[in-house]
Formats: C-alpha cells, structure tokens, sequence
C-alpha cells in the first residue's frame, strides 16, 4: 500500500517515455529506416527535455 497514490513526476514520465521511444528505434531499425529515423528524432527532443529538467 506504500506508494499506491503517489504520483509520477514529470521527469519520471519523460524517462519511461524515452525509454519507450528508444526501444521503438532499436526495434524499427533494422526493417524501417525512415520510422526508426522518426522514433530517434523524437526520442532526441525528449532527451532534451530531460536536460532541461534536471539542469
């Protein structure tokens, strides 16, 4: 019951949403080269941010 309500933060959230996008790319890269490109992309503009977040 420990922790059951607690909300997830919003670096929380872009991290798992990151990790996501990242496992997106790994998987599209070797059969669709412009989806794999988009998933990068997208997970860069996250990444980014992250940076902003934690700086």
């Amino acid at each position: 019951m420990f922790g059951l309500f607690k909300k997830t933060s919003e670096l929380d959230k872009l991290q798992k949403q990151y990790e996501k996008l990242m496992a997106d790319w790994h998987r599209l890269s070797t059969t669709n080269r412009a989806e794999s490109d988009k998933k990068y992309a997208e997970a860069e503009r996250i990444s980014e941010k992250i940076n902003r977040l934690t700086s």
